[in-house]
């Protein structure tokens, strides 16, 4: 990648900011381009410096993270989210990604492990930590009414976009990868879902990262 990744820090502690931004500033992919104190805030500058992706705090003072979160996905900002919190509440990171986070890290991981998912979320991954992943894996898989792989009829399409989603990819780089419309991409989901008996695209993956032992 050519240009930098331009980071825009959202968090309430100033000594946490500052040192965030230093351990992602040492690589020089990534260029911080804001700093805020508060989610209105993160909000307004962002609108304004228009960053590639958006690291953000849930526990904040006035609007927390998740609100934050919803009111960034209704603008039209070409950005990709990552929550970055202390709080490994299953609530919270089933919440976080329903509403559309890129990825949900904890504050206390090694700074090299924060760049790398943080490289990885800009181009549209989905970042957990392994921590993050087992937690999907308890919340959504259910043996009484889930299949198994023996009883799904998937097709080669199907099984290649499952593949992706396993890998965390949105649908605009899935699309990109197969050479294949957004679209078609969303009808594929929809006939997965329909077939493994699951509601979301979360659920798929834990299915997929279930079977295959992960």
């Amino acid at each position: 990648m050519t240009e930098k990744i331009r980071v825009l820090l959202i968090d309430d502690h100033p000594l946490f900011r500052k040192g965030v931004g230093q351990i992602i500033s040492d690589d020089s992919s990534f260029e911080i381009v804001g700093e805020a104190a508060s989610g209105q805030e993160g909000i307004d500058l962002a609108l304004e410096v228009k960053p590639d992706l958006v690291l953000l705090d849930l526990n904040m003072k006035g609007m927390d993270g998740l609100e934050t979160l919803r009111r960034f996905k209704e603008t039209d900002l070409d950005a990709h989210y990552v929550v970055l919190t202390v709080s490994d509440a299953e609530e919270n990171l089933l919440e976080a990604l329903r509403i559309g986070a890129d990825g949900y890290l904890l504050k206390d991981m090694e700074p090299e492990d924060l760049r790398n998912y943080l490289l990885k979320a800009a181009v549209g991954v989905t970042v957990l930590q392994d921590s993050m992943t087992e937690i999907l894996k308890k919340a959504f898989i259910d043996p009484q009414h889930k299949v198994s792989a023996d009883e799904v009829n998937l097709t080669v399409r199907e099984n290649e976009i499952l593949e992706c989603l396993a890998e965390g990819m949105n649908n605009k780089t899935i699309a990109r990868k197969l050479d294949i419309r957004d679209t078609t991409v969303k009808v594929h989901i929809k006939n997965i879902l329909r077939k493994l008996n699951l509601t979301s695209r979360l659920e798929a993956v834990v299915w997929k990262h279930h079977q295959d032992g992960r």
